[in-house]
């Protein structure tokens, strides 16, 4: 059993994770020796501060070993992804990695003897997503029936938030002026419109008037923020994206909870004074990555 997408979870599986980390976060000594002598590779192409932190922690906590992999310090960069991760899945228990195209994912999945966690890529970020969930249960003390509504780019966060949610009751509203072409995924969008609780909107005022949780993530992927080469394309998404900001003055008469997976570019997708509102539970969701994924791995060895 993998974690790529979640697309192939059934809302069982979803809800029994979330609930499984919120177990873990309550009584975490009961958990100290569970993954003893076990190992995971942690692979990284991307930059990362809370899935490197959360996963390597989560074995450290368990009696695990995590073993850090720059890709650009391994035979990733010269030889076939398959040979490698054949090679890598006969020492280590479980593989996450963090990579830049599903599709590479997908071959190391297709490789590996041992479970495959999808750490993020262009499409997909699952284990944020059930992350977050987890967070929105610990303060709501439920999922269905309530209200989220995404602001920002439609991207890899966005998918999986759009999968989770319609899987746990939840509605979810996608404000999206721009769609990341690379992370569209028409067959998860047709799947979510089926289930009756995925809808979008440009209205973003009369969107978030009765949400119970508003959402927000940057406007330019991590890789591309600093870019040069997209200084054109990043001006222009500003321009078009500032009217979205999560500001007081959108939230003003609203008691929803605000949330943002991390990194945060102040002043850009949400201003200083949300991030530090009472309504903001950004910490409270980022600290739960670490809880989540020890549910993830818990979740996964014990089915392997």
């Amino acid at each position: 059993m993998h974690l790529l997408t979640l697309k192939d979870w059934t809302p069982k599986q979803i809800q029994g994770v979330i609930d499984f980390s919120i177990e873990i976060k309550k009584n975490p000594t009961k958990y100290r020796t569970s993954l003893s002598d076990k190992s995971l590779a942690m692979i990284f192409q991307k930059t990362s501060t809370r899935t490197r932190v959360s996963f390597e922690v989560a074995m450290t906590q368990m009696g695990g070993h995590a073993l850090y992999l720059d890709w650009r310090t391994t035979n990733l960069v010269l030889a076939d992804i398959g040979d490698e991760t054949r090679y890598m899945s006969r020492n280590v228990d479980c593989i996450m990695a963090r990579l830049i195209k599903h599709a590479d994912l997908r071959k190391m999945a297709d490789a590996s003897r041992v479970p495959v966690i999808n750490g993020c890529d262009e499409k997909y970020h699952p284990c944020q997503a059930l992350a977050d969930l987890m967070t929105i249960k610990e303060k709501k003390g439920k999922l269905k029936g309530l209200s989220l509504v995404y602001i920002g780019v439609h991207n890899n966060v966005c998918n999986s938030l759009i999968v989770c949610c319609t899987k746990s009751g939840m509605k979810i509203t996608a404000v999206t002026p721009i769609k990341n072409e690379a992370a569209w995924d028409s067959e998860l969008i047709a799947q979510a419109e089926k289930t009756g609780l995925y809808s979008t909107s440009l209205d973003v005022k009369k969107a978030v008037k009765d949400a119970d949780v508003v959402y927000t993530d940057t406007w330019v992927d991590m890789e591309f923020f600093l870019d040069p080469k997209f200084k054109e394309e990043k001006e222009k998404r500003i321009k078009l994206m500032l009217p979205y900001q999560i500001n007081k003055q959108l939230m003003r008469d609203t008691n929803t909870l605000v949330m943002h997976d991390m990194p945060i570019h102040r002043g850009y997708e949400i201003s200083d004074d949300m991030i530090d509102n009472p309504n903001s539970i950004i910490y409270d969701q980022s600290e739960n990555r670490l809880h989540s994924e020890k549910g993830v791995l818990l979740t996964l060895l014990a089915k392997k």
